[in-house]
């Protein structure tokens, strides 16, 4: 280790993601993993330096040991769930002052004539005009220095700690935008974000409402960084770097200069992270002729509170130039996460007909599910994995919790009560419960059965969004399965998709935290050019793309390094939305050519795949985006077991099994090449594997669980 005898051929890397829970810690020092889960605290920073400490001693070594350290962090997308950002002042065009209010002019619930709308992040009265006047052509009236100084005076008087400025087609001539914003830096003690460095990008409510996100969550994210950067260097770390939501990490320095891109800097890295485990655990296997290609999977992270699929396809992540967060739209590169409301701690309720339904309400942390023994009365998803035996009567939850079988019951008695669920003998059942499996069990058993397969419904059919509905099919993908919950529902999962491979990693309760330790450094730029590619020369797009790359090399640390990823949003002509299609790769010669009808090509096939149709007609390139990326290196990661994982044997309750006994094993003792056969239990201490009848596995040296379903060739192995 660095820190005992100077050898820096086993460098320590630490990984830390700040939840809203817990802070979980990842610390690799050469292929050994300590991982560490603490409370996350307030303020948050005091928790990561708890959980780094925590994790250094039990790795043996000194946190100035450290040779890089990344972190996510929860910040931003806390002071948008919270609303507690930063009084933020909106300057833009005279006229255009209501824009956030306005939108796109749709509506939440179309038949609901009281259905309301989130407020804006800038109240009206905070929203200041500009007379200055921008075409698409050009300038056409350039703005007044004396009356920017004028406005400075009242945003002042306003309160405002920060400034976001979007005028009206600064995209493309952003002279005025930017003579607008010095003059307010100069007049302000406040940050000053701009939209077309912000997002220089056309149409103006989705510019406007990013650029106000940015300004409203600058001055936390900020406080932030620098509370941690000092707090680092106290114990001798090295400055973070920062996960931001496109997957990749930068450092805080050029994070700083865009708040916005961090509003997904948790989920990004749980992404991030499977997509390592699935390429490692693809790499070398033996595949059958119909499987899954290396390294395409659906990451599947089920929470306390919902789940998040995402979708990565030959070791990339998928990506999105576009989300909505605490109904803020934001037009930001991102990792393509759907989020469903279906997590441990989803309600089951019944409605109006009486039929059972789970989620998005939760029980949350306190009172939590009744097993807790908190207090909680309502049944729960994890109230109903006790009762099918999937968690263990003796197992720890963490912290003083217990488990309480009894409470968990009780609940679910109530709630079979309330569906008309009934206790169900050899081959039938009764009550709107499924009668399909063999098995005796009780009202509440069979409640609970009732539960587990209506939370899997409902992760089935976001797994479905980001595939089937995508033109993507499911049986040509692993399931990386992650987070405290996701590994106990991803064979049931895979077996209603047919998937035939879940892949479950090592430090599935601290995946975020691990990924970190894998993301590629990453800067994104973009341009709106709306250019018709039937008149557009291959010259044209290469010099458009190489502006854009030298505008990323400016913020990579190793340009002459840096993969350069090129790619524009299309769209027929006349059409209101675009497709991002992939405009090759670049090794780093900014001025290579991009053949326009090779990208009308791609576009015309992704429209197909998407919509079932393609066209003849002309292909617009609305907007050209530019990706660099210096690779990083994923850790590589051994694990040895011990001699005996087996602790027993249990009943347990499969939905199309019935009660059956399975074996109860150590998931963190279980030895690399250990073969598995289902039906069986692996109990860790951050989350739970459950392995169904005709399901089978094998151990990765790196503690990866791989599990196939029925005859499926076996991709596993024990490197």
């Amino acid at each position: 280790m660095t820190g005992d005898d100077g050898d820096d051929s086993h460098p320590a890397r630490l990984g830390v993601d700040v939840g809203g829970t817990f802070t979980d810690v990842a610390l690799v020092v050469g292929d050994d993993l300590t991982t560490a889960k603490v409370p996350t605290t307030t303020p948050q920073h005091a928790g990561v330096l708890d959980g780094i400490r925590e994790a250094c001693a039990a790795a043996g070594i000194d946190p100035a040991d450290v040779d890089a350290f990344a972190h996510a962090t929860t910040a931003s997308v806390n002071a948008l769930l919270e609303r507690d950002g930063a009084r933020t002042a909106l300057v833009t065009t005279a006229g255009f002052r209501d824009v956030l209010e306005i939108g796109r002019q749709t509506r939440p619930s179309l038949y609901d004539l009281d259905a309301e709308t989130a407020d804006p992040l800038v109240p009206r009265r905070r929203r200041f005009e500009v007379d200055e006047r921008a075409t698409t052509e050009g300038i056409e009236r350039v703005v007044d220095p004396e009356a920017i100084r004028e406005l400075a005076d009242e945003i002042a008087e306003s309160g405002a700690e920060s400034v976001a400025v979007s005028l009206l087609h600064a995209y493309a001539h952003p002279d005025n935008e930017a003579a607008a914003a010095e003059v307010l830096r100069e007049e302000l003690d406040v940050p000053v974000s701009t939209s077309h460095d912000v997002l220089p990008e056309f149409r103006e409510f989705e510019r406007t409402a990013t650029t106000a996100a940015d300004a409203y969550l600058a001055p936390e994210l900020d406080a932030y960084l620098r509370r941690v950067i000092a707090d680092a260097a106290d114990i001798g770390l090295p400055e973070p770097r920062v996960m931001r939501s496109n997957g990749g990490v930068a450092d805080a320095e050029t994070v700083r200069e865009s708040a916005v891109t961090t509003v997904l800097s948790g989920p990004a890295a749980g992404v991030v992270g499977a997509a390592a485990v699935a390429e490692g655990a693809t790499l070398g296997g033996a595949e059958a002729e119909s499987g899954p290609p290396t390294g395409s999977a659906v990451t599947f992270d089920m929470g306390g509170t919902s789940s998040d699929v995402s979708l990565v396809r030959d070791g990339r992540v998928e990506r999105t130039a576009e989300t909505t967060i605490a109904d803020v739209p934001l037009r930001t590169p991102t990792v393509d996460v759907e989020t469903v409301g279906a997590g441990g701690g989803s309600i089951a309720w019944t409605d109006a007909g009486g039929a059972l339904r789970v989620g998005p309400e939760s029980a949350g942390a306190d009172p939590g599910p009744a097993c807790y023994g908190r207090g909680g009365s309502e049944a729960t998803v994890t109230d109903a994995d006790v009762l099918l035996g999937y968690i263990g009567q003796d197992a720890a939850l963490g912290g003083d919790l217990s488990l309480d079988v009894d409470a968990a019951r009780d609940a679910l008695d109530r709630l079979a009560d309330e569906a008309g669920i009934e206790a169900e003998g050899e081959g039938g059942g009764g009550g709107n419960a499924d009668s399909d499996a063999p098995g005796d069990l009780d009202d509440a058993t069979a409640a609970a059965r009732g539960v587990f397969r209506v939370a899997n419904a409902t992760m089935a059919r976001a797994i479905r969004s980001v595939t089937v509905e995508r033109g993507r099919d499911p049986r040509a993908f692993d399931l990386v399965a992650f987070g405290g919950a996701g590994p106990m529902h991803a064979a049931a999962l895979a077996d209603r998709l047919d998937m035939d491979r879940v892949i479950v990693p090592g430090p599935a309760g601290v995946l975020s935290a691990y990924g970190l330790l894998a993301a590629d450094e990453t800067h994104d730029a973009a341009r709106t050019l709306r250019l018709s590619l039937s008149d557009a020369t291959a010259a044209d797009l290469g010099d458009a793309f190489a502006e854009l790359t030298d505008r990323v090399f400016e913020d990579a640390s190793d340009p002459a390094a840096a993969r350069v990823e090129r790619a524009a949003d299309c769209r027929y002509a006349g059409q209101s939305f675009e497709l991002t299609v992939d405009a090759g790769r670049d090794a780093g010669d900014t001025g290579s050519a991009v053949d326009p009808d090779a990208l009308a090509e791609r576009f015309a096939a992704a429209h197909e795949r998407a919509h079932g149709y393609r066209l003849d007609a002309a292909v617009e390139a609305v907007t050209l985006r530019v990706t660099a990326a210096v690779d990083v290196d994923a850790p590589t990661v051994s694990r040895t077991g011990s001699a005996d994982a087996r602790q027993g044997v249990r009943d347990v309750v499969f939905p199309e099994s019935g009660t059956v006994e399975a074996t109860v094993y150590d998931r963190d003792a279980l030895r690399p090449g250990t073969g598995l056969d289902g039906p069986a239990v692996l109990a860790g201490t951050e989350s739970t594997t459950v392995v169904p009848p005709a399901w089978d596995g094998r151990v990765r040296r790196d503690g990866t669980v791989v599990l196939e379903r029925g005859d499926a060739e076996s991709g596993g192995d024990d490197r």
